[in-house]
């Protein structure tokens, strides 16, 4: 089987830590052509998309102790040859955030591969539906108070009701631009403001979750199903968890609650081709939905003595075989 993956230039993952590369290296072991290419190379001619695509050869990470160590180099590529992407039978989109224009339009493009032929993970509707912010305020049952606003004065009316409040961005990634939030900030006015690019673009508040300083915990999600997670703890006076901004990752279990979570969200995840997701959880509560690039697999692979990139490739398999 082909299988091609939609990445940020190859030269700037992390082997030791790139979800991407894990799977990648899941296809190979399974005696499978991995194939690479970039959003910038796609292209629709005649109604079918194209990709400027290269083979590439990994030699997978190796665990030493407590850490995962990569070859210099850790691949090899191919001669890049402009190919059909329905000529593959499963894509990978996992371009890292932001979602912006160009990666919207890139979505378009993918509409153009024959579902009847290759299998697009995740699908090109479902990334455009699931901003990973706002995805989320569907599941009422599951998430902290949250509000989703650019008008300062609504925004000070929910942070004076509660203790505390976290603000992100809806285009942020690993944590970048999120905010703790106190009303009785003498910069609270102009966080907002700068958050908010002076009142044109809205943000999302939730109501601070204290449980923040136990963990940040990230669940992997498969075709609707929790296969693994990890924990990602703040350290010194960072209140992020995120690995980003040097969050400690921890081993951990999934909780009944986080079961239950999962489970409430499968039938919408499944029925917008959202099968390879990671979702947040802080205290017992939904945070956030992360479905372009979500990753996490490389540390829950080291902590519990696992390999959820085989797991993700087997049910790929069995689902192309259908």
């Amino acid at each position: 089987m082909k299988f091609a993956f939609i990445i940020d230039p190859i030269e700037k993952l992390n082997p030791g830590h790139d979800t991407s590369v894990a799977i990648m290296e899941a296809v190979q072991e399974f005696g499978h052509e991995v194939w690479v290419t970039e959003m910038h190379q796609l292209t629709v001619i005649n109604g079918t998309t194209w990709a400027t695509l290269r083979r590439v050869h990994l030699m997978p990470v190796e665990r030493v102790e407590n850490h995962w160590v990569a070859s210099n180099p850790w691949y090899d590529l191919g001669k890049a040859i402009r190919q059909p992407l329905d000529s593959m039978d499963a894509v990978f989109m996992r371009k890292d955030p932001p979602v912006t224009i160009p990666y919207l339009y890139a979505t378009y493009l993918l509409d153009y591969i024959n579902p009847e032929k290759t299998l697009v993970i995740n699908s090109p509707h479902g990334l455009r539906t699931a901003n990973e912010k706002m995805y989320a305020l569907q599941f009422t049952e599951a998430i902290p108070e949250t509000i989703v606003s650019q008008d300062k004065q609504v925004i000070r009316e929910f942070v004076e009701s509660k203790t505390a409040a976290v603000l992100k961005p809806l285009g942020g990634k690993a944590g970048e631009g999120i905010l703790f939030l106190e009303h009785t900030d003498r910069n609270f006015n102009s966080l907002i403001e700068i958050s908010t690019k002076q009142g044109k673009e809205p943000v999302m508040c939730q109501t601070f979750l204290p449980a923040a300083k136990e963990g940040d915990k990230r669940i992997i999600m498969l075709n609707g199903k929790a296969i693994g997670a990890v924990n990602r703890i703040p350290t010194g006076k960072e209140f992020r968890g995120n690995m980003a901004v040097g969050g400690r990752v921890a081993k951990t279990e999934i909780t009944e609650r986080e079961y239950e979570i999962c489970e409430y969200l499968a039938p919408k995840l499944i029925a917008d081709g959202l099968y390879f997701v990671g979702i947040d959880v802080i205290g017992g509560y939904l945070t956030e939905v992360n479905v372009t690039s979500p990753t996490g697999i490389r540390e829950i692979d080291l902590l519990d003595n696992v390999n959820l990139g085989k797991k993700v490739i087997e049910w790929v398999i069995d689902k192309i075989r259908e």
